[in-house]
């Protein structure tokens, strides 16, 4: 066990060393030294401190924690079946000891002893957090349960956790299985150069010749913004929007029973808690206090967008009739024609704004833009162990030369890498023995990569992709709290986890700060101010769609956590359909299966919280304004926002937090003002 690299004391995953053999002696050895520091904790004394409990059972799962995550990354970013074999059969593992640990009655009555002592009043405000979270979440993993129940819950978390890992495997199987060779180039009219060429590399690499376009989301975005061939993007489209469901090409891919066994398991463990729903139970970590608090939130919103959504579409409709004569515009056709109707209305072309997002000017211009914000300095390391040659390595350090930060960059999309963009934890930070453990976090985005010599061109959307992930990993690296429970993102109301990231976007629209990020990839010629000023105007381009689009996706995930009924089972279409009418202004075509593919909330943390993105999008727009009337790169109110929200983590309520930043309670004025939408 000794040469098991997820079994030492490095700073840093063995990425090079890591094989599926050493992940589940790992696990299990790390799972016993867990369970006996618990037990030698309370059976030591029952005269329980921070000291002698909390502390050394925090060092143990830290420990755990840090050989997880290199796991947990490499199938999100490597996969392979011998892997996702190793992983999944941990699940069961990891999820038995959180469900122990939960209702460990002896180890609750101990929190308590420390909550009820004297050595309480002592602890510091994140110390108290974390006692207070710890007895929340010992009563929502069952502590008050008879021991049936306390059964049953365990069971029905072991089986969520497996039935999430298969979702999330069916639908990157189904994504990678699917691509089209296409041999003759006029089938591809219309797709820009850029795209032309990527869709060459990927032939090749599969060992063809020709184009191959495949479900990989750039592949896939091209195709639906740029073909003329509306038979190609018909068939693109379904073949997209049925993946991992009864109408994909492999039935064994079909997360039909899946969601519906994910919905049943969740309902019924929210009931076994006290709660009516799993809504319910989910707020009980988030910032919002009741199901009514999210639904007249989303419905008020949606009410204000409609109007303007409506106005877009029925332009766009018209757009396409005039112009090319289309009568029957179908979802396969949006993408195109708001692309032709963007270019003609504001002589805008996607593709000629990417010319000046080159990877190798946007990342550098993002590092300037903080370093202006909170003084931080960003300097990448080239000698570290890794999974893939795409894979980069950066630190930060702060203004007076401190460490503060690590982080990993994987920003590709490749086959057997999971779809999207995330932030993830590799190590958080928290004070040892041997002082501050430095946090450390991956960043994965899966852009177009760079062809032949050039480098990868970003478009604007991918922009505030890559700093929206950036804004989650700040968050998670700045912190200055030194226990884990509530360092970086942990502890931190799932609603409010979107303000850093969805804040950190608004400097995508400041011409003084794409001055620092863009520059022309062939010439350096910086971005003309015609572009940039065609860019503003175009900013709210079918910003009520957009809108519409994002409630529709939190209104459905609330509804069928919420409204779910055991006789009826999950009505999942159902309820989507039902949301349709209400909020949707694109109604997409039978065969659509969105939900199929709806992995935030069937595989992420995200279920009955989708909602987070709009509920934190009014906070970080309000919080945003305070830079709007001080100046974008003003210092003091950088040096505000990073000690007030990235320093604190979970170490107090956001609300609090916020209001300490602001100086108010959060208004909705300045998020409807930036998508262009009366309030």
């Amino acid at each position: 066990m000794n040469t098991n690299p997820l079994l030492t004391d490095a700073a840093l995953p063995k990425f090079s060393e890591i094989k599926p053999q050493h992940v589940e002696p790992a696990i299990d050895q790390l799972l016993s030294d867990a369970r006996n520091t618990v037990a030698q904790c309370l059976q030591a004394t029952n005269a329980y401190t921070w000291e002698n409990l909390v502390e050394p059972i925090e060092a143990i799962e830290d420990k755990l924690s840090k050989a997880w995550s290199p796991v947990s990354h490499l199938n999100a970013v490597m996969n392979n079946d011998e892997l996702r074999d190793a992983y999944n059969a941990c699940l069961p593992k990891l999820s038995d000891y959180s469900t122990e640990m939960g209702q460990n009655q002896a180890l609750f009555n101990a929190y308590q002893i420390i909550a009820n002592s004297p050595e309480f009043a002592r602890l510091d405000t994140a110390q108290q957090r974390v006692i207070n979270n710890a007895l929340r979440d010992f009563r929502l993993s069952g502590i008050d349960l008879p021991p049936a129940e306390q059964q049953r819950y365990k069971e029905i978390s072991q089986q969520l956790s497996k039935l999430s890992s298969q979702y999330e495997e069916h639908l990157m199987d189904a994504t990678n299985a699917w691509s089209k060779l296409i041999n003759n180039e006029s089938e591809l009219a219309g797709l820009p150069e850029s795209a032309l060429m990527q869709a060459r590399q990927t032939a090749e690499q599969a060992g063809e010749t020709g184009w191959m376009i495949t479900l990989q989301f750039p592949s896939y975005l091209a195709v639906m913004t740029y073909a003329d061939n509306r038979e190609l993007r018909h068939e693109h489209y379904q073949a997209f929007s049925t993946r991992a469901s009864e109408l994909g090409e492999n039935p064994d891919w079909d997360n039909t029973e899946m969601m519906e066994q994910i919905l049943a398991l969740r309902h019924e463990m929210a009931q076994l808690l006290g709660f009516a729903n799993y809504a319910e139970l989910s707020l009980a970590t988030k910032m919002a206090e009741q199901p009514t608090d999210v639904t007249a939130f989303l419905e008020d919103l949606a009410e204000k967008s409609l109007p303007q959504a409506r106005k877009d579409l029925a332009q766009l409709r018209e757009f396409a009739k005039q112009h090319y004569g289309l009568e029957d515009l179908q979802a396969w056709d949006v993408g195109y024609f708001s692309e032709k109707m963007r270019q003609h209305a504001y002589q805008l072309s996607q593709e000629e704004v990417k010319q000046y997002f080159p990877i190798t000017r946007v990342l550098p211009g993002m590092f300037a833009i903080v370093e202006k914000l909170y003084g931080l300095q960003i300097e990448e390391i080239n000698e570290f162990d890794s999974w893939h040659k795409d894979a980069r390595f950066f630190q930060i350090h702060d203004k007076h030369g401190v460490l503060r930060g690590q982080f990993y960059l994987d920003l590709y999309a490749r086959a057997k890498k999971r779809g999207g963009a995330w932030m993830d934890d590799c190590v958080g930070r928290r004070r040892t023995k041997d002082g501050i453990q430095t946090p450390v976090a991956y960043l994965v985005c899966n852009f177009t990569p760079p062809t032949g010599d050039d480098p990868a061109l970003l478009t604007h959307d991918e922009v505030q992709t890559l700093f929206h992930e950036f804004g989650h990993g700040l968050h998670h690296m700045l912190t200055q709290v030194d226990y884990a429970g509530v360092s970086g993102i942990s502890g931190v109301e799932w609603d409010a986890v979107e303000l850093p990231s969805q804040f950190m976007e608004n400097w995508c629209w400041e011409q003084e700060a794409l001055a620092l990020i863009s520059g022309h990839y062939q010439t350096g010629e910086k971005l003309p101010a015609g572009l940039f000023n065609k860019m503003i105007a175009a900013k709210n381009f079918q910003a009520g769609m957009m809108m519409v689009r994002q409630l529709e996706f939190s209104l459905f995930d609330f509804k069928i956590h919420q409204a779910f009924d055991p006789a009826q089972g999950g009505r999942i279409y159902q309820t989507l359909n039902a949301i349709r009418q209400q909020v949707a202004v694109i109604l997409p075509p039978e065969f659509n299966r969105f939900a199929h593919s709806f992995s935030h909330i069937f595989a992420g943390g995200y279920g009955a919280g989708y909602y987070s993105y709009k509920w934190a999008e009014v906070l970080s727009s309000d919080a945003y304004s305070l830079f709007e009337e001080n100046g974008i790169f003003d210092r003091t109110t950088g040096e505000a926002f990073l000690s007030n929200i990235l320093e604190k983590g979970g170490s107090a309520d956001a609300l609090e937090l916020f209001k300490n930043f602001r100086g108010r309670a959060p208004k909705i004025d300045a998020l409807l003002r930036h998508n262009g939408i009366a309030a």
